[in-house]
């Protein structure tokens, strides 16, 4: 997984401090998580093939998270894209992307799908062969979600090491990567496990955007490789994050550790702060692996 930061502070938009929106990349999947405001100038700042994105992933209707959507959309009309695209996001999305499509009289070129969300428990809403997206329902002021990214290990890894001399063909190196055995042209068959090392564990991902601190979410999320929380304030406006349903670095850091996660990124900073190292500094005495997400930074996970 790869996960590219294109805008991680809260409320509005400044010159170099841009509104959530992510960029998740696995097993051949781009997924764009949150779109707010200027979202396709950080996609070309990272020199992302816009191609690519076919799902879109929307935590909840505040403008932070979703207001650079409808000129993403326009932008792929205009530049002639052909390649479906799904959106999933609270009800009401579909109504909203869809008005402003209609009074502009700029209907897509493309097939728009929207999966409009609703439900209170967590609910599968995409897989494939390699990868599957929940939701994980968070506390905010209006419907939210976070997701969670799972990717799965099938194939079989090819030890090279262990290939010698030996001149496959390249249907001999899709039967090992399934976990079969090989017949060579004289006959020999070679076991499965002589000729590759088994694959690579699963790696999940934990996008949580706008929430009060929330204790339900801690068996959801149980052991993720990496933990997105989000972290509006410090300790000292716990009571603005109360009164607006957000989190403090602290509270993220309890999460974190409840959770057993192996990593934990922050994010959504108010503006209000100049030092975001306070927010490492106030998570670290909770949990000790702690991070921060910066705009147009990536991460390995």
């Amino acid at each position: 997984m790869k996960l590219t930061i294109l805008g991680c502070h809260s409320a509005t938009p400044r010159e170099n401090k841009h509104t959530t929106s992510q960029l998740l990349e696995t097993k051949g999947n781009l997924f764009l998580i949150d779109c707010g405001e200027g979202t396709q100038m950080q996609l070309r700042r990272s020199k992302i093939k816009f191609s690519r994105i076919q799902h879109v992933f929307i935590s909840h209707l505040h403008g932070d998270h979703f207001y650079g959507l409808i000129g993403l959309i326009s932008t792929f009309r205009l530049l002639g894209r052909t390649a479906p695209m799904t959106i999933y996001g609270p009800k009401g999305i579909k109504e909203i992307i869809t008005l402003q499509l209609k009074l502009a009289k700029s209907w897509t070129n493309y097939e728009l799908h929207f999966r409009e969300l609703d439900a209170t428990i967590p609910e599968l809403l995409y897989e494939d062969e390699n990868v599957s997206v929940s939701t994980l329902p968070l506390d905010h002021r209006v419907y939210t979600n976070g997701f969670l990214f799972n990717t799965k290990s099938l194939k079989r890894k090819i030890n090279t090491e262990a290939l010698g001399t030996l001149n496959l063909k390249p249907f001999h190196y899709d039967q090992l990567q399934k976990g079969l055995s090989i017949e060579l042209e004289n006959g020999e068959t070679i076991e499965n496990h002589i000729l590759t090392l088994p694959p690579d564990p699963p790696k999940k991902y934990a996008f949580c955007s706008d929430t009060a601190f929330h204790e339900a979410l801690i068996p959801e999320i149980k052991g993720v490789d990496l933990l997105y929380h989000e972290a509006t304030f410090l300790e000292q406006h716990k009571d603005l994050a109360k009164k607006t349903k957000h989190s403090t670095a602290k509270e993220a850091a309890v999460i974190a550790k409840k959770a057993e996660v192996k990593q934990l990124m922050l994010g959504h900073y108010s503006n209000r702060y100049s030092d975001k190292n306070e927010f490492v500094k106030e998570a670290s005495s909770i949990f000790e692996n702690v991070i921060l997400s910066e705009d147009l930074k990536s991460f390995s996970i």
